[in-house]
């Protein structure tokens, strides 16, 4: 599934389009049990079914500056204050609390990523976010289809390690009791609705990861075991392959460089340029930094298509350096 069209034209905000995208992004993966896990908030559930755009638009200046995107570098804090935004402003959810330090004897447990509840349902609700861009490798640990092919451009992370943090720490820390002792203390009762249910019986449990997998360009690869059938695909190459790869493409498509952490939306067609003015510094920058460089191409033939924009990850020839291992197998 390429990226929307819709909203890169119409919002003229790089933060506004990356709230747009990120609404309208799958998640990469549905996790197994026996984690009891729903899935991210829906339009419907934040009150924006049918009127995403015009809410975009009305959005005031205060919450735009303070996700300060031209300024943040770090891609996973961005994507916490997009939906801390998205949460706090939309008309049916309220956000309760966001990064809540959980600790047991003056020792770090972790972290809740956020806290909200919905105008209809006074509940609380643990949400946890992660975004994530991984390169798929065809020949790799385990069978064809293991999340532990799918890599990140460093090599430090991959979609098994992820998932299998999400389900053994992230998920399970709000239902221990340090939690809900730290819960019941940010919450007041007005957040608990008057419910003579106790929070661990109301509170229940969400997982929003959007993100982009990246298919080789030279070799057929299946997606990932548990990945959503309408997750977002990209492509990536080695730098030695870009010619070949250029040289199949019926049109020449125009090229902008992506800089985090504006990794989400399309930027406006108006930026993109013709690929031989921005190839010299991104093959510079593979060559100099030996790391991965994303760009995305621009169709021009395919103006009002899904498929207008295509994301594409080109790699140093000796990439990748470091793969990490699996996850541990428990006893």
């Amino acid at each position: 599934m390429g990226d929307s069209t819709l909203f890169s034209s119409a919002l003229l905000s790089s933060v506004l389009r990356d709230l747009a995208w990120l609404v309208a992004t799958p998640d990469l993966v549905e996790l197994p049990p026996p984690i009891p896990c729903g899935g991210r908030p829906t339009l419907k559930e934040l009150g924006l079914e049918g009127a995403l755009l015009p809410w975009l638009g009305q959005l005031g200046r205060p919450p735009l500056t303070a996700l300060n995107g031209s300024r943040a570098t770090r891609m996973g804090h961005y994507h916490e204050r997009l939906w801390h935004t998205l949460l706090d402003h939309a008309p049916n959810t309220r956000l309760l609390a966001r990064n809540v330090r959980i600790t047991r004897q003056r020792n770090t447990l972790g972290e809740l990523d956020m806290l909200y509840r919905t105008r209809d349902n006074p509940a609380p609700i643990h949400l946890e976010v992660a975004i994530k861009f991984y390169l798929g490798l065809p020949e790799g640990p385990g069978a064809a289809n293991s999340q532990t092919r799918w890599i990140g451009p460093g090599g430090l992370d991959s979609l098994a390690l992820k998932c299998t943090h999400l389900q053994r720490h992230q998920l399970p820390l709000s239902t221990t009791a340090p939690a809900l002792e730290t819960l019941a203390h940010w919450l007041t009762p007005r957040d608990l609705g008057g419910s003579d249910l106790r929070l661990g019986e109301q509170l229940t449990q969400r997982l929003a990861m959007p993100g982009v997998l990246y298919y080789p360009w030279h070799a057929a690869m299946p997606a990932p075991e548990g990945a959503t059938a309408d997750h977002r695909r990209g492509i990536w190459c080695y730098l030695r392959d870009w010619p070949a790869l250029s040289a199949s493409f019926s049109a020449t498509p125009s090229m902008i460089e992506l800089e985090k952490p504006h990794w989400l939306a399309p930027p406006p067609a108006s930026v993109f340029r013709p690929a031989a003015e921005v190839l010299p510094t991104v093959i510079d920058r593979v060559n100099t930094w030996r790391s991965p460089q994303q760009v995305m191409l621009c169709y021009p033939t395919r103006e009002h298509s899904e498929q207008r924009y295509q994301r594409l990850f080109i790699v140093p020839d000796d990439w990748p350096r470091q793969v990490p291992l699996p996850p541990r197998v428990r006893d």
